[in-house]
């Protein structure tokens, strides 16, 4: 059998025209040239190279389609009937809401979080609710790498981003509903670095936390964007973008003015970290007022992840979010959100055991997510217990904004009295129908009734994903989530028996 999908997508728009395929590579077992070519092979004899990427991006978001062949679901969760740990009441006294879901990370500024959950690096979409709901629920979330290339009043002198009002902008949308819970911070990849944006958003806006990227789970290099023409590749080299071809070079000025210039891409810039630099990097971002330090890994070879949680341990970093195969994302190449990395399970068992090592060493470890994939509380209780306390938190970014995307819509539709058919049965109006609003209503007021309804949805889905945590962590008797581990797992499959060995 194959693990891979066919020749068709729902990203790609591309469709076998036949339910009979090749197992192997993809294609129709018939292929005829009578074909009017709806498949991938038929896309890229139109479109080319750009359908390496995605051709459906825009007000969407898109994830890995790959049927890996082990995964969260080959496990089941364990129960018992005896004992309480984690708590001092009595069990005639104990219910599934006495289960702490609190937890703290960080080492030179502690932050506190009510769920062990983490909102990774996002700048599209319902971005607004996304981050003013992980504030109301009281989690951490990252704005995504590049958010410069999302702001019109952008401001750029010799290179360097001088205005950058957007992050105001979205500092206004988390601030007034933190409750000094969970914390907002900004992701910079090695083009952020470069144009100054980690050091405008500490001085001017007022951040205090910046992740550090490597890379994510569905792409393993960064992004390159088809350009629109000749004189947007100039516009985009001289903001300080990498243009592949090079524009100002005298062949290619003259095959634009013969009208046969080739497409141009702008091509963001590799990671180019060392144990010196990085150091020297980390220690400008705190003279500055930086308080907390972030790193985000892919599943890359093990040799990179074990030296990248040395790098993390050696600068006392606060956190290091680790994303798998089998997540999403907002734009990555097609077959490499498929085909490469550790899927997110055995990434999660290859970065234990690492820090069972480094543990070992006397090293002290940064706090740990693990991300890619994750949408429900029965995956993120597995994805804690085979953590065995090395991984403190689970990332949940598609789904989250699924949640913010879809509170929105469905409260804009209750509010035109569109009610969908799903929700009648609960009432007519958001009051009636949003069924965790009390809950907001508790911690803020009766303002609670004039929030987004797409920040509510983040919140309720959060509070969901919390309250589905608790009872399986109270099935077990654990009264803790920090006490989670392999114990509470029953294995399925003879591959995932292997990944509960020490």
């Amino acid at each position: 059998m194959s693990y891979s999908p066919t020749l068709s997508s729902g990203f790609t728009a591309g469709r076998n025209s036949s339910r009979f395929v090749s197992p192997q590579s993809g294609m129709c077992s018939f292929c005829t040239e009578d074909c009017n070519g709806t498949c991938e092979i038929a896309l890229a004899a139109v479109l080319g190279a750009r359908t390496v990427y995605p051709i459906t991006t825009g007000n969407n978001q898109i994830a890995s389609e790959k049927d890996y062949p082990i995964d969260y679901s080959h496990f089941n969760i364990n129960g018992r009937v005896f004992g309480a740990e984690g708590t001092d009441k009595s069990e005639a006294e104990l219910t599934v809401f006495d289960v702490n879901l609190k937890t703290t990370y960080g080492t030179k500024n502690k932050i506190n979080m009510n769920l062990p959950i983490i909102l990774p690096a996002l700048i599209k979409l319902n971005w607004k609710d996304y981050f003013a709901g992980a504030a109301m629920a009281g989690v951490s979330c990252v704005i995504g790498e590049d958010a410069r290339n999302n702001d019109s009043a952008l401001v750029i002198e010799d290179g360097k981003v001088k205005e950058f009002p957007l992050l105001q902008e979205i500092m206004d949308c988390y601030t007034p509903f933190c409750r000094g819970l969970g914390q907002l911070i900004l992701q910079c990849n090695a083009d952020d670095n470069l144009m100054g944006v980690p050091e405008i958003a500490i001085k001017k806006y007022g951040y205090k936390a910046i992740e550090i990227k490597f890379g994510q789970g569905a792409k393993g290099v960064q992004p390159l964007k088809r350009l629109k023409n000749y004189e947007m590749a100039l516009e985009k080299q001289a903001s300080g973008c990498l243009v592949h071809p090079n524009p100002l070079d005298p062949k290619i000025k003259e095959a634009y003015e013969k009208g046969v210039c080739p497409s141009f891409y702008s091509c963001g810039r590799f990671p180019a970290w060392t144990e010196e630099n990085i150091k020297v990097h980390i220690n400008n971002l705190r003279k500055i007022g930086a308080e907390n330090i972030y790193f985000k890994m892919a599943g890359y070879d093990q040799v990179d992840l074990e030296r990248v949680l040395r790098m993390a341990c050696a600068n006392e970093v606060d956190m290091v979010t680790l994303d798998g195969a089998g997540g999403g994302s907002g734009y990555s190449p097609s077959k490499m959100m498929n085909e490469w990395s550790y899927p997110t399970i055995v990434l999660e068992k290859k970065v234990v055991e690492i820090c069972r090592r480094l543990k070992k060493e006397g090293l002290n470890l940064p706090a740990i997510t693990i991300t890619g994939g994750f949408a429900s509380e029965d995956q993120v209780f597995k994805a804690l217990a085979l953590g065995e306390g090395f991984i403190t938190s689970v990332g949940l970014c598609r789904s989250a904004m699924a949640a913010a995307m879809t509170g929105r819509k469905i409260g804009e539709e209750i509010k035109a009295g569109k009610i969908p058919e799903l929700f009648k049965a609960f009432g007519k109006t958001v009051e009636e129908i949003y069924s965790d609003l009390p809950d907001l209503r508790s911690i803020y007021g009766k303002e609670a009734e004039t929030f987004s309804t797409g920040a509510i949805g983040v919140f309720s889905y959060l509070n969901k994903i919390g309250f589905g945590i608790q009872h399986f962590a109270a099935l077990n008797r654990k009264f803790d989530v920090s006490l989670l581990n392999c114990g509470d797992l029953i294995p399925l499959t003879g591959e995932s028996e292997l990944l509960l060995q020490k």
